[in-house]
């Protein structure tokens, strides 16, 4: 390779970039996840299902890693929270169908997700950008904890365990869709303002 030639890792991809690194990881993660759905219906709590799991949801991370190496993509923005909410309400809505978490918790998992999404999008509309709290990193952590130890054999004998951690990740959405409320108002009132 010559000095003038790029190497693989100099590549960097512009905003309106599609076939990407990051983009192809994202797409693997929601290409598999109906795998890991039809397994956990399947066969409820295995070590299968938490090595697939943990593979699934740790690709998260590493496609993020790769996108700020490469170039952060407005695909990639599309895509990669899609595929966390696809991947993280699938396997929670599997867990429903084998009677392994109540539908309450998830049904108001899966509402906050929506009513957030329909505000981004109305945000967008408007040219406003409100970025996530903090608040939300962590409720999306402890949906993925209380997956893994909904799926872990030894934790069958004592559900309360996940069931806990599932129940302070609804209050950790609620609170951070109440902050994204408070902060898309801020936002549209400030620019209001100019």
């Amino acid at each position: 390779m010559s000095e003038t030639e790029p190497r693989p890792d100099d590549l960097t991809y512009g905003p309106d970039a599609l076939a990407t690194p990051a983009n192809m990881v994202t797409v693997l993660r929601l290409l598999v996840s109906p795998l890991l759905f039809i397994s956990i219906a399947d066969d409820g709590a295995s070590w299968f299902n938490v090595v697939l799991w943990t593979a699934l949801a740790s690709t998260d991370g590493i496609d993020g890693w790769i996108a700020r190496r490469h170039g952060t993509t407005r695909s990639g923005a599309f895509l990669d929270p899609l595929a966390d909410k696809v991947l993280i309400l699938g396997a929670l809505f599997a867990l429903v169908s084998i009677g392994r978490f109540s539908w309450i918790p998830v049904a108001l998992i899966a509402v906050r997700e929506v009513a957030i999404s329909l505000e981004r999008v109305h945000f967008g509309r408007r040219g406003l950008a409100v970025p996530a709290r903090q608040t939300a990193k962590i409720k999306t952590f402890l949906q993925s904890i209380a997956i893994g130890l909904a799926l872990l054999p030894p934790l069958s004998e004592t559900p309360w365990v996940a069931d806990v951690v599932l129940w302070a990740s609804v209050v950790m959405a609620l609170v951070s869709a109440a902050q994204y409320a408070m902060d898309g108002a801020r936002a549209t009132s400030a620019r209001g303002s100019h």
